[in-house]
């Protein structure tokens, strides 16, 4: 068999079903095969970016790792959705052609150290040098993307190990890791049971889930212990969705990226927070202040990467394992040695409503021009199927639909990019997510994300997916604005706005339908029209910029309430 035989065949025993990427000169080899042999489908991008963050929203709406691949000139192209990945431990098998071996050292056009590249930001980087050691490396990276903590993995492969042959006798897969996470460790026994003991202890517990909960598909038990216990659950952005919102016992998100005043306050006033999945990173925290004086609360961390255990505040327990099978273990261990337990009940639904309806209510004058961004999520929650899956990135197109939309069925419904947050993510995340599942997908943008991808709204109408793409415009990176001018005291940002586009235009080009939200009472009517429309749609919205209404960020609040400006909290 040549290597593109064995490459091909080895990713079909791990049940890859999708690979996403762009061709190269240095890949052609692979596609011959792949053309004449594999029913794999190939989703061709305009961009190895786009590819790159297609194939990290793909593997967490799945729950398999998922395939990425680009050609050597392309390959620094990939680096911000394997970061992304890298943060979300998200695993993508991420393969690169490459000119043939040392030809780089002579100075070959596109040679680069792509290892060296991507050993930063992957488990682990391969380079093949024959064709008889594919087979072990494609086990090795399926079993290390999956197993603990999941990651990237990066192969790089020489353009000549397409062409050549060799005799192979271990062409298999192993079958556990097809899925992520491939195992399940239970965090050690003795301190489950001392986090038992302190949750039963509390007087007001909370539990905060990160997207590790998540990616653990660890809903139902962390839905059954907060019941069992009577806890509140607040979740990150990221892990948005981990029970339903509109469960009583849901807080809804916290922290500084759509967490509102209700749920900010009360994780603030627990006396035990119990993290589940979190890196109790400075977006989830408010920047480590959410929850006080560490010194006044008691802290438990479990988590499958035992470097964020109290990374950030000083824990009483701290577990290392599984978040699904440890808190299996946990209610178990409750239900055997409390079978009498008793604990008062608990309905957040009365103050999440008030919160809502406080916000939804507010009517606070928008500028001429601009139509609410709260009145087209509170639409957008009405309408919304419950198979719908929601993309968002960093700015007005995440910061009202993480506070304001309800995710009623846990899982991934709504994904963002809150790792590391780049801009141009949302429309990829969502052309990934449309190849994952058979339900709409709506895919908020901003204009100055929009920017990065407008090449891949080809892809988009090309794919037949049904993808409703929500441009929030206001002519300006708001989220940059918004900081320099409430917390910078800047007067007028001088890099921050930016020209005036058509953009329906330029998108009825790549032939979408499109329309423009101008008032609110023609919300409903258009967002019911896109999502009900199988195939490509665009909707323009004109929304104010974030110094102008300030939207749900504490820090940003704080400042509103000191300039007296309007705000959402």
């Amino acid at each position: 068999m040549n290597g593109a035989q064995v490459i091909l065949k080895m990713l079909e025993l791990h049940g890859v079903q999708h690979v996403f990427g762009l061709p190269g000169e240095t890949t052609i080899g692979w596609y011959k095969e792949w053309q004449e042999h594999s029913d794999i489908e190939y989703v061709l991008t305009r961009d190895e970016r786009t590819a790159s963050y297609a194939a990290e929203a793909y593997a967490k709406i799945t729950g398999r790792p998922c395939v990425l691949e680009a050609p050597s000139p392309g390959v620094a192209h990939c680096s911000p959705g394997i970061a992304e990945a890298w943060l979300s431990s998200v695993p993508v098998i991420y393969f690169s052609s490459d000119i043939p071996i040392n030809q780089d050292k002579k100075h070959g056009l596109t040679g680069i150290d792509q290892t060296a590249l991507y050993n930063s930001i992957c488990k682990e980087s391969f380079h093949l040098h024959t064709v008889k050691e594919i087979p072990f490396m494609l086990r090795r990276a399926f079993r290390v993307a999956t197993s603990g903590r999941p990651a990237p993995v990066h192969i790089r492969v020489p353009i000549n190990i397409f062409h050549e042959t060799a005799e192979i006798g271990d062409l298999y897969a192993e079958p556990e890791y097809r899925f992520y996470p491939a195992h399940r460790p239970v965090a050690d026994h003795g301190k489950i049971r001392e986090a038992i003991r302190l949750l039963l202890a509390a007087e007001k517990p909370v539990i905060i889930c990160g997207q590790g909960a998540l990616i653990s598909r660890a809903s139902k038990i962390v839905q059954e212990l907060a019941e069992l216990l009577q806890i509140p659950v607040g979740t990150t952005t990221p892990g948005k969705g981990t029970i339903p919102e509109t469960h009583p016992l849901a807080l809804r998100v916290v922290g500084a990226r759509g967490g509102m005043d209700y749920s900010n306050s009360y994780a603030g006033s627990a006396d035990t927070v119990f993290f589940i999945g979190s890196n109790t990173d400075s977006s989830s925290t408010d920047h480590w202040k959410l929850y006080g004086d560490p010194a006044s609360k008691t802290f438990l961390h479990l988590d499958i990467a035992e470097a964020h255990l109290g990374n950030n505040f000083p824990v009483k327990v701290g577990m290392v394992g599984d978040a699904r099978a440890s808190l299996e273990y946990m209610v178990d261990l409750i239900r055997a040695e409390h079978p009498g337990l008793e604990r008062k009940m608990l309905d957040l639904t009365g103050i999440k409503r008030t919160a809502l309806d406080a916000v939804f209510n507010s009517n606070i004058p928008m500028p001429d021009g601009v139509v609410s961004p709260v009145k087209l999520t509170q639409v957008l929650d009405r309408i919304l199927p419950p198979d719908a899956i929601v993309t968002s990135e960093p700015g007005v197109s995440a910061i009202y639909p993480s506070a304001l939309l309800s995710v009623r069925e846990a899982g991934r419904r709504y994904i963002t990019n809150y790792s590391m947050g780049a801009l141009g993510y949302s429309v990829p995340a969502g052309i990934g997510a449309a190849f994952a599942s058979d339900g709409p997908v709506i895919s908020f943008t901003g204009d100055g994300s929009l920017a990065f991808v407008l090449g891949d709204f080809e892809t988009v109408k090309r794919s037949g997916k049904n993808i409703t793409v929500i441009l929030t415009r206001n002519d300006s990176y708001g989220w940059i604005r918004g900081e320099a001018i409430l917390l910078d005291d800047v007067d007028a940002p001088w890099v921050t706005d930016f020209g005036a586009v058509d953009y329906l235009k330029v998108v009825e080009g790549f032939g979408f339908r499109t329309a423009r939200i101008t008032s609110e009472d023609q919300i409903e009517g258009i967002l019911t029209e896109a999502i009900n429309s199988p195939g490509a749609n665009f909707i323009e919205v004109m929304v104010p910029s974030q110094d102008r209404i300030i939207p749900f960020v504490p820090s940003w609040v704080r400042a509103a309430k000191e300039k007296k400006l309007p705000y959402f909290y």
